[in-house]
């Protein structure tokens, strides 16, 4: 499976008009979207950070969107031009569905392309299982550019407490990735809607 993430910095006062227009306009475009599994939206309230995900069946479906991408890019209209990645899906996992007021633990990494796989292995076998257990564990999945080595895990939380009382055993599950952590953010998670197929409900 595959996705493609829109990340835009808008003024903080405008994110309410943004994640309006992603529930009103962009959701309501997945179901017709052939090979789309679901769309989802982060925000960091304080600087502004946007980011909106959508998730595929394969990646040449993601690749012949022409109708889907252009909605996300006109709501999430901001200051800067929207940077647009397209990811491998290497990791998915969920314990239970996130409810209102989760939040998601967000950390970019950097490895040597050829250890792409290898970072896919490590973060299955070794630190999801340290992940779920967690306080307030939701879901984790990690993304891969196997071209750039870039790749991007991300952890849902039931609340922001659950996330922040978490902060310094995320410090030490990041000790053992075999790269560089760019950076670690802490998002809003503004929508949420994938469809059951996507999701990987096996015990790690």
């Amino acid at each position: 499976m595959f996705a493609r993430s829109t990340t835009v910095q808008v003024r903080p006062q405008s994110l309410d008009a943004a994640v309006a227009r992603v529930r009103d306009d962009v959701m309501s475009a997945v179901p017709a979207t052939e090979g789309c599994l679901g769309v989802s939206m982060l925000v960091n309230p304080t600087s502004g950070r946007c980011i909106v995900t959508s998730a595929w069946q394969t990646e040449e479906a993601m690749s012949a969107d022409q109708h889907l991408q252009p909605l996300v890019d006109r709501a999430t209209t901001g200051d800067a031009t929207p940077e647009v990645e397209d990811w491998e899906i290497g990791v998915v996992h969920r314990n239970h569905s996130s409810g209102p007021g989760a939040w998601v633990r967000v950390s970019w990494v950097h490895v040597e392309p050829e250890q792409v796989g290898r970072l896919a292995e490590l973060y299955r076998n070794v630190l999801l299982p340290t992940i779920v257990e967690f306080g307030g564990y939701c879901s984790a999945s990690l993304l891969l550019d196997r071209a750039s080595g870039h790749a991007v895990s991300s952890v849902t939380f039931d609340s922001f407490e659950a996330m922040r009382t978490t902060r310094t055993l995320a410090s030490g599950v990041r000790e053992h990735l075999d790269g560089e952590v760019l950076e670690v953010d802490e998002l809003q998670l503004a929508v949420a809607h994938l469809r059951a197929g996507l999701i990987d409900d096996r015990n790690p």
